[in-house]
């Protein structure tokens, strides 16, 4: 029953099924955080490295992920809620751990309505707050 539920998701998001995509999507699906590539090889090993940036990459291109750019110089991944389109419109907020390296979805942190020149046309937007989150908070100075 629960490998019918990732099955439909990947069928509303116009992605072919697949036995990797449908493991990849049970992965994510169960994570409380945000993560990384080699974040997701490690857990996965049986799957190479280029299988889930190409797979990752699909998912972002049909929102089932988006991505985060926090800084850290390597890209981190969030799986989409169900009524996300990823636009402008639904980026909210990040925050990246000086300390841990984690980075959080701040999801009632919208994004400022930004004054965007007319000849300019904004494909995505990436505000990220860096400091030192509930647990490493002890070691700001």
């Amino acid at each position: 029953m629960e490998k019918n539920k990732y099955i439909n998701r990947l069928e509303k998001q116009d992605i072919k099924p697949t036995a990797i995509r449908l493991l990849v999507l049970e992965a994510i699906s169960n994570k409380k955080e945000i993560f990384s590539l080699l974040e997701l090889e490690a857990e996965l090993g049986t799957i190479d490295k280029s299988t889930l940036f190409r797979t990752l990459t699909l998912f972002q291109q049909h929102m089932v992920v988006h991505s985060i750019d926090d800084g850290s110089g390597a890209i981190k991944y969030s799986v989409c809620s169900s009524n996300c389109n990823c636009s402008i419109s639904d980026t909210h907020a990040h925050f990246y751990c000086l300390h841990c390296y984690k980075t959080f979805c701040l999801d009632k942190v919208a994004v400022p309505d930004l004054k965007i020149p007319d000849n300019l046309v904004p494909i995505s937007i990436n505000l990220v707050i860096k400091g030192f989150c509930e647990e490493c908070k002890k070691f700001a100075t």
